[in-house]
């Protein structure tokens, strides 16, 4: 959510912001807030005025009684209790004005980045840079499922029967490599210094509408019946709403955090549920990387994240890139985002496993998170988030650029300590 001084103050910026993310149906929101805001600021000074005139009448009716005139301090009584029931007519009016402009700012995209391109959706996205060389070996690929139902590690026809379409079993070896990436991916963002949490993989609603857009979240989210909570799509959501109306020291920051979680994902939307792999899915696990900072930290902390993800697929001697995301890519909460692919030998492209984003102050001011700065002012904190590892995915990736011409899996060096010191996979 932006600052509403924006609004009241350049108008016009706002409107080219949400122009450039090709969201031109929102444009009329902005004046309708104007709007509100005029009508909720006149509506508090009147209400201000109100109350000082009552407090003046007020302390005139002890005057009249001890002066002996009754009858005018009752008439001043009667103006008074007038005077209660306007005020509070005002404070209703005050109340519904003010929810009604915060539903509304909560739908105006967050302002983005100077540098961001401009494209109307993924396809415009940039490549910026690329880290190790793309391979592409003598011998055919598998596709990932064929591979990993050739060691007996993945049913999804029993998955189907027991949970639908977009679910999945890991098995054996596959299941093992599955949670030795996990692992090493925490252990190696803990020797970054980050700490590591594991959050509720439930929040409620006031959570949710936190740290995302409407649209994303009835596109994402799945809600629990009966209940006022929703099953995180990424530990991102339940991390960031830890510090919901906080106040920090100033001395705390930055708050370097990594999670693990499930990932629950109704996957709404033109991608769809892939039948035959394990691509895009309602369920999967991440570690993920969040920053809470002060606002001019956070574009160093974006880059040093981004970074940590490139380090991490390169100890796994899996080529990356950085691709760029363009102004129509960007959710509406983020200020700038990256995504980090990494090489599929067998499409002899690149596909999405790491995603970077910077925030700025958009989250904080839905969750009221803020730092006491040392002349005790308080400031919004600034939030950012990353994907560390998010298998089965990523598993694709390691899979893909460690497969043998025998069929087998070659473990990277620093997997083997978590499997057991096994070298490579081989089929029983």
């Amino acid at each position: 959510m932006i600052d509403i001084k924006l609004i009241r103050e350049n108008r016009d910026l706002v409107k080219e912001n949400i122009k450039k993310k090709f969201q031109n149906q929102k444009l009329p929101l902005v004046d309708e807030i104007y709007e509100l805001d005029v009508t909720y600021r006149e509506t508090k000074q009147q209400m201000d005025e109100a109350r000082a005139l009552k407090n003046r009448l007020s302390d005139q009716i002890g005057t009249l009684m001890r002066e002996g005139k009754k009858e005018e301090a009752m008439t001043v009584k009667e103006q008074v209790s007038e005077m209660g029931k306007e005020i509070d007519q005002l404070t209703a009016k005050e109340d519904e004005l003010g929810k009604t402009i915060k539903e509304k700012m909560m739908m105006i995209p967050n302002i983005i980045a100077d540098d961001v391109p401009i494209g109307e959706d993924d396809s415009k996205n940039v490549e910026e840079k690329r880290f190790g060389e793309p391979v592409v070996p003598p011998y055919e690929i598998p596709y990932h499922s064929d591979i990993m139902e050739s060691f007996s590690g993945l049913d999804k026809e029993a998955a189907a029967r027991v949970s639908g379409n977009g679910f999945y079993y890991l098995v054996g070896d596959i299941a093992r490599l599955h949670s030795a990436v996990l692992a090493y991916a925490r252990d190696f963002m803990i020797d970054k210094g980050f700490t590591y949490c594991i959050p509720p993989y439930m929040i409620r609603s006031d959570a949710v509408d936190g740290v995302m857009s409407f649209e994303e979240k009835n596109n994402m989210m799945y809600k629990i019946e009966g209940e006022d909570l929703y099953l995180i799509g990424t530990s991102e959501h339940s991390m960031i709403a830890k510090f919901k109306d906080q106040i920090l020291k100033e001395s705390d920051l930055p708050i370097t955090m990594t999670s693990y979680s499930p990932c629950f994902r109704k996957e709404v939307g033109a991608h769809g549920i892939e039948e035959r792999g394990v691509y895009r899915i309602h369920q999967f696990e991440k570690q993920e990387m969040v920053v809470l900072c002060k606002p001019e930290d956070s574009e160093s902390w974006y880059d040093k994240m981004w970074n940590y993800s490139v380090e991490l697929f390169r100890t796994l001697d899996i080529p990356v890139r950085k691709l760029v995301c363009c102004s129509g890519d960007l959710a509406d909460l983020k200020y700038r985002s990256c995504d980090i692919e990494a090489w599929s030998p067998r499409q002899q492209k690149y596909f999405e496993v790491c995603s970077c984003s910077n925030l700025t102050d958009a989250q904080a001011r839905r969750l009221a998170i803020r730092y006491k700065k040392e002349n005790g002012d308080k400031e919004f904190v600034h939030t950012l988030n990353n994907t560390v590892i998010a298998p089965p995915r990523m598993l694709i990736a390691l899979l893909e650029n460690n497969y043998q011409e025998d069929g087998s899996i070659l473990i990277p060096k620093v997997l083997r300590p978590y499997m057991g010191g096994k070298e490579k996979i081989e089929k029983k």
